[in-house]
């Protein structure tokens, strides 16, 4: 396992981590060791030269790949794509309101590589995909206990994404094979949606028609609007958490850090969802009464995260610096974070704030 020392532990096991801010907004494609780690249960030991992954269901022909297969018959394909995990900027979310029995993330939940495999609708095609397939189901060989039950974790996307050439069964990570904490040897990444949806260490792909009946999918990533308690929650309703939501982070400086210099840089990163792309993210300076708009960094990619960055000239010594970003369709960024507020803790996408002080 390969892992920086300065990632933020926030569970050892299962094995949960996350990047200090700093140190995630240094590189546009994060290092393996700096990328964030998110599990659910084991974290398997698996013998490539044993491994197999099944296709079946609505089939016309169920089929069993080896990794050598899977190199060797499909075309390669390399997509940059960033993970978001659906509990990203929690922590905000319980200083609103308190929320019990999850992971308090902040906004280092979250990281972008350059992934290579195949495409997942090479391998559906040659299953021979039946008419009345609405999902793609992906079973993993990890172990999750809940609720007194052992299972492996899962998940399902509509076959709509499925077919679309950004989702890869990936073999690699920046150009290396993927390390065991990233879903070694196979994993599924599925751009632009949360974190959940790209399995890892992935045992069979099913097809069928409704989504995946794994707790994964109908109970735990499901979204509730702030008037819903654990208590009194009905799991059968509720958002079946997907496409991602327009996001932006301050990530330079920190929140309460002194600096000694003014104007001060203000770096950070901005999220856009589906194949949406970042048009422009702002700051302000005085509660978000008037903005003024930081400098993109990087070209369009699709599926991978904006950088940003801005010179700011700050009056007091105490201030109070927001962030918001628009996406290509015109979506932003909802102001209160208690209006968005849920028992899970998902979704986190209000403003960004922090306070600086500086020291002249």
């Amino acid at each position: 396992m390969i892992k920086h020392s300065d990632l933020i532990i926030r569970e050892q096991i299962p094995l949960n981590a996350e990047p200090p801010l700093k140190l995630l907004r240094q590189n546009f494609v994060t290092p393996k060791e700096l990328f964030y780690i998110r599990n659910h249960g084991s974290i398997p030991n698996i013998d490539p030269a044993a491994y197999h992954l099944s296709i079946d269901g609505s089939v016309g022909q169920p089929l069993h790949f080896s990794l050598n297969e899977i190199r060797e018959k499909f075309p390669k394909r390399t997509v940059m794509a960033t993970l978001y995990c659906a509990g990203n900027r929690r922590d905000e979310l319980i200083e609103a309101k308190p929320i019990e029995g999850e992971e308090p993330w902040s906004a280092g939940a979250v990281s972008n590589a350059v992934w290579g495999g195949v495409p997942l609708f090479e391998v559906l095609q040659a299953a021979r995909i039946e008419a009345d397939v609405q999902h793609v189901a992906f079973s993993s060989f990890d172990e999750v206990e809940k609720e007194g039950k052992k299972f492996g974790f899962g998940g399902s996307i509509p076959i709509e994404k499925a077919m679309s050439p950004e989702v890869l069964l990936a073999y690699e990570m920046n150009g290396e094979p993927l390390t065991s904490e990233h879903g070694f040897p196979l994993r599924v990444v599925v751009p632009g949606y949360i974190g959940a949806r790209s399995v890892k260490w992935l045992s069979s792909i099913t097809l069928q028609t409704s989504p995946s009946s794994n707790y994964f999918q109908q109970h735990a990533y499901k979204l509730f609007p702030p008037e819903v308690q654990s208590q009194t929650v009905d799991w059968t309703k509720g958002q079946i958490l997907g496409e991602l939501s327009v996001n932006s982070v301050i990530c330079y400086p920190l929140d309460g850090e002194k600096i000694l210099t003014n104007p001060i840089l203000i770096e950070g990163y901005a999220i856009a969802p589906g194949d949406c792309t970042i048009k422009c993210v702002e700051l302000s300076t005085d509660g978000g009464k008037t903005w003024m708009q930081a400098e993109l960094e990087e070209s369009e990619h699709p599926w991978a995260w904006q950088f940003w960055r801005s010179q700011v000239n700050l009056k007091n010594s105490n201030n109070r610096v927001i962030v918001r970003a628009w996406d290509c369709a015109g979506n932003t960024q909802p102001e209160d974070v208690r209006t968005i507020w849920n028992f899970k803790g998902y979704m986190n996408n209000s403003w960004h704030q922090i306070q600086v002080d500086t020291l002249e």
